[in-house]
């Protein structure tokens, strides 16, 4: 039988899931091994007017007091023979590895961006054709610039402009959408090379003050946009990037003579509630 190499399967998995990722780079992600997710935060004071020599009315401070609860995973497990692996060499574990770390970030992008029911909706109304914020948009080279202003408009009628000054905005567009921004980008002469020596990604570029990222797992009929770090991930610290190694594994009800390999991220995201309204769901046809 091959030697399992546990520990450097485990590292390989782990380089892999902290690779820069698109999920990551729009996320705050709170690693932690707390069931419940506190995000108290302060209402805002009121402010009032007054003439010399009158008194004023005094608002007492509160707190809410948001939580969440991480209670869902995901996982990737598989099982080899005790035949296949005596022939499994060690560069193939480290390909196993890879490849589980992969398909559980591509998971969790997924999920992200399934998200979009519980943000601020983004349509028509938005960029000034009428109807409603619920209604599509249909993408266009000549409404991308439109659509872009539009967002940043939402975002600082929003109270969102000191966040997106300091965190930098957002879209994850579709990939005929992305062909668009880049084709319009490109021919008014900005570059649009990978933002690899920024943040890692290995896709993506900044035009008109926002970060531009494509994907094939949106949700369909939207897009996501907004503000950097407005979305919250929880993550249990403790299941994340471990790999278990099972012995005569149970698959189908019966026990076969090989070892199985499992992993798995316990997760949550989660709109908190002041952050609303700076996290769009860009609805398009």
């Amino acid at each position: 039988m091959a030697i399992i190499p546990t520990i450097e399967y485990e590292v390989k998995l782990q380089e892999r899931l902290g690779a820069p990722t698109v999920w990551k780079e729009v996320c705050t992600v709170k690693y932690t091994d707390s069931g419940i997710w506190r995000n108290p935060y302060l209402t805002d004071s009121t402010v009032g007017t007054g003439t010399r020599g009158t008194g004023y009315t005094s608002t007492a401070v509160a707190t809410v007091d948001d939580t969440v609860t991480i209670s869902a995973y995901i996982y990737s497990a598989e099982h080899i023979d005790d035949a296949d692996l005596a022939q499994k060499t060690f560069s193939d574990f480290m390909e196993i590895a890879d490849r589980m770390g992969k398909v559980l970030n591509e998971r969790m992008e997924t999920l992200m961006l399934a998200e979009h029911a519980a943000l601020t909706d983004f349509g028509t109304l938005s960029i000034g054709l009428g109807g409603a914020a619920t209604d599509p948009i249909t993408v266009s080279i000549s409404n991308v610039k439109k659509i872009i202003s539009s967002m940043k408009r939402v975002i600082r009628a929003a109270g969102g402009t000191d966040k997106m000054n300091s965190d930098g905005s957002f879209i994850i567009w579709r990939e005929a959408d992305y062909e668009l921004v880049e084709l319009l980008a490109t021919s008014e002469g900005f570059s649009t090379a990978d933002d690899v020596l920024k943040n890692g990604i290995k896709q993506g570029f900044k035009y008109l003050g926002v970060e531009h990222y494509s994907t094939s797992r949106n949700v369909s009929g939207h897009v996501f946009a907004g503000v950097k770090k407005a979305l919250a991930v929880g993550i249990v610290k403790s299941t994340y990037g471990k790999m278990k190694t099972l012995i005569n594994p149970v698959v189908s009800s019966a026990q076969i003579s090989g070892v199985g390999l499992e992993s798995r991220i316990d997760h949550k995201y989660n709109v908190w509630t002041n952050m609303k309204p700076i996290l769009l769901d860009i609805n398009v046809a």
